[in-house]
């Protein structure tokens, strides 16, 4: 009887400790599952977040080599006065433009419609200088005073037409050049070469690098 009593305050004492083992192991159990539950549920979050820093720098460098730039400025809108300004500038730039080509255009026409007018005095003035030419071949120079007079008029004509630019041509002895002579008969000539001017029936004249009246000659074949 005795020893069933010890028996049962043994098991007692041994239920107790029993009980508080098994509580502290099921609560250091449950610690445990818990931080490796967490721990499980940490990865996935760090994966997350590490795809989303790998997707934003791909982001970042595929904006970089297309030249986009993550932030930009809103542009500044021009005033309406600078716009009036701007297109008034351009407009007096246009006109002054054209101004000027007109101007350069409208020389060229009065310097062209000068040097007509020149020449065509000039034209008028050449039978003149021929008549001279003509009256003066038949007189003798010193033989007679009123020829002398009119030597000197001759003279003093062709002075003031070589001060404006006009000059005779040279025809007898030269090539034969169409944009200065003009054949109106030809000659066989052993003596002379071929193709050269051999006689001079009517001057021609130039003026400033023009020809004015082209030289009438006769040419050796």
């Amino acid at each position: 009887m005795i020893i069933e009593i010890k028996e049962m305050k043994f098991v007692a004492e041994n239920k107790e400790k029993m009980e508080e083992f098994s509580t502290e192991e099921a609560v250091k159990e449950a610690v445990e599952n818990a931080e490796a539950m967490a721990e499980e549920n940490a990865k996935p979050s760090e994966e997350a977040s590490a795809e989303t820093a790998n997707e934003s720098s791909e982001e970042s460098s595929k904006e970089e080599k297309e030249g986009k730039k993550p932030f930009k400025k809103k542009e500044k809108k021009k005033d309406k006065r600078d716009e009036q300004i701007e297109q008034l500038t351009d407009r007096v730039t246009r006109q002054m433009a054209e101004f000027e080509n007109f101007r350069r255009r409208t020389d060229q026409e009065k310097a062209q419609m000068f040097g007509n007018g020149q020449k065509a005095i000039v034209e008028k003035i050449l039978p003149v200088v021929d008549n001279f030419e003509r009256g003066l071949a038949t007189v003798e120079e010193g033989a007679d005073p009123f020829a002398d007079g009119m030597l000197m008029i001759y003279k003093q004509l062709l002075t003031t037409l070589e001060e404006i630019g006009v000059k005779p041509i040279e025809a007898v002895g030269q090539e034969f050049n169409p944009d200065f002579h003009n054949a109106v008969m030809h000659v066989d000539d052993e003596e002379v070469g071929e193709n050269i001017v051999v006689e001079e029936f009517q001057k021609g004249y130039m003026m400033n690098d023009s020809v004015v009246r082209h030289s009438m000659v006769k040419v050796a074949n």
